[in-house]
């Protein structure tokens, strides 16, 4: 009786004892938890900085989005890691403003400015919160084909703000496209590249966010930014809410972001099942829902302060499987540090003073980099005797209409123009549709080889190697037995 009370103990000490659950010194805390949100850094203050400069929206403003977005995925990192009931995975995910919007938000700001932007995340949100309950049944609609397809779309359409960066970013100033801005993006381009390949893994996995620094200092020294407008405001204030205006509801931008909530939703997933496996816990439907719930509420949340969609960072997923620190409680405090930051408008200011031509130069290998993803992610797509290989080819190539000419849908209704002029919009719409139409709905499909599926793969008939023997070879272009004697070839035309 001893033994099994003994028995019923330990298992439950050991159930209750999960890897997220472990619970480390202070020091190891603070410690770990700055380690992630360095490595996270560079990637959640791009968005704002990308959005702010798209949007027209002075420096001082540029800095307090950069402050409301770290303090808006501080608040959503902690809600993901602690939880409360419903919401929150209670794995450790560090949640930030999401990549996969940028580009439908820049076409937003084109046609509403930042307001219709908050509307569109508020409202696209609270229909991905409505629908977190059954989308684990919707998964199967995006296979690795349908996110390989908007992941290498959204690098793709970021690379000509990578340019305009590079050229110094305010097109009516003088010195656009200048030598020396163009230099300066090229010298930052080469730090990165020379921090990923001489440093130690540390600096290699810090090297966008070191490259800017030392990139900054260069154009400091050179006298290419001003830093004067630095201390022109507080140093601690809280985030204003609607600093920006009340949000606009405009339902062809909420549809728009709605197919971006929906890739976040895939992608956080993915991240949650990611993070479960390195760290040996189980998730089961309900958990995976209550994540999802945490992502949404966050995005919800967040425009109030100024910020947008929330959703896990798949850089920090990797962080825990390299240094096996697997405590969510870390993650936690990575997240206080964000709340902190947040609180720092000064923080704000500094990053928006850093040179446009600076950002180019990072955003090149950057933007590059979340292209290089969505490839690693379609080579893992099958292509033989189906139609992926063209559907791939048309949704990317649809995606990439309005990036090679963006006045091509300027005399379509404003809704269509706003839906279709996101590249990642466009591509996600078309990749949805032609996955649907053709790996889902059988009924039409031909039993017979298209050219586009004939082309993945080598054919050679039959009739052809019937009549060669043991041992012919190539070489050249001319067949041989195995004795090394020439078979003569008869010419195509003699057929």
């Amino acid at each position: 009786m001893e033994e099994f009370t003994l028995a019923a103990t330990t298992e439950e000490n050991t159930t209750h004892l999960s890897p997220e659950d472990e619970k480390l010194s202070l020091g190891a805390n603070l410690a770990y938890g700055l380690q992630h949100v360095l490595t996270m850094y560079g990637g959640i203050v791009a968005v704002p900085l990308i959005l702010g400069q798209a949007s027209g929206l002075s420096a001082s403003d540029i800095g307090l989005l950069v402050t409301a977005s770290l303090f808006a995925g501080g608040l959503a990192t902690i809600l993901q890691t602690i939880g409360v009931p419903f919401f929150g995975s209670r794995l450790p995910l560090v949640q930030g403003v999401s990549f996969s919007g940028v580009a439908t938000m820049i076409a937003i700001t084109g046609h509403g400015g930042i307001q219709s932007v908050l509307g569109a995340v508020i409202a696209a949100s609270f229909l991905g919160l409505a629908i977190t309950p059954v989308f684990s049944r919707i998964t199967r609609f995006f296979p690795p084909l349908v996110t390989g397809i908007v992941i290498t779309t959204i690098g793709l359409t970021l690379m000509p703000v990578a340019a305009n960066w590079a050229m110094g970013g305010n097109r009516s100033a003088p010195d656009f496209g200048s030598q020396a801005n163009i230099q300066l993006a090229a010298a930052t381009l080469v730090i990165v590249l020379l921090l990923s390949k001489l440093g130690s893994a540390s600096i290699s996995r810090l090297s966008i966010l070191l490259a800017i620094i030392i990139g900054t200092g260069i154009a400091y020294v050179s006298g290419l930014t001003d830093f004067s407008q630095v201390a022109n405001g507080p140093f601690i204030a809280l985030p204003k809410i609607f600093h920006f205006g009340y949000p606009i509801f405009d339902a062809a931008a909420i549809i728009s972001m709605f197919i971006v909530i929906m890739v976040t939703l895939v992608e956080t997933s993915a991240d949650i099942l990611a993070v479960s496996e390195i760290v040996g816990t189980k998730v089961d439907a309900r958990r995976l829902g209550d994540g999802l719930r945490a992502d949404m509420l966050s995005s919800i949340l967040a425009p109030f302060f100024g910020s947008f969609t929330q959703s896990a960072f798949a850089q920090n997923v990797g962080l825990v499987a390299v240094t096996g620190i697997k405590s969510r409680y870390v993650v936690a405090t990575g997240g206080l540090f964000l709340v902190a930051l947040g609180l720092l408008p000064v923080v704000g200011r500094i990053v928006a003073a850093v040179p446009s031509s600076v950002l180019g130069g990072a955003g090149l290998v950057l933007f590059g980099t979340v292209a290089a993803s969505g490839i690693r992610t379609l080579a893992k797509v099958d292509y033989e005797n189906n139609m992926n290989l063209i559907i791939v080819a048309t949704s990317i190539g649809f995606g990439m209409i309005p990036i090679a000419s963006p006045t091509f849908y300027e005399h379509f209704p404003a809704w269509v123009i706003t839906i279709f002029h996101s590249g990642i919009s466009s591509a996600a719409l078309m990749a949805i549709t032609l996955n649907l139409l053709f790996n889902h709905l059988k009924i039409g499909n031909s039993d017979q080889q298209s050219v586009f599926v004939a082309g993945t793969e080598r054919l050679i008939r039959y009739q052809d190697i019937a009549v060669l023997h043991d041992g012919d070879y190539f070489l050249n272009g001319r067949l041989f037995d195995a004795s090394g004697t020439e078979v003569p070839l008869i010419p195509a035309e003699a057929h």
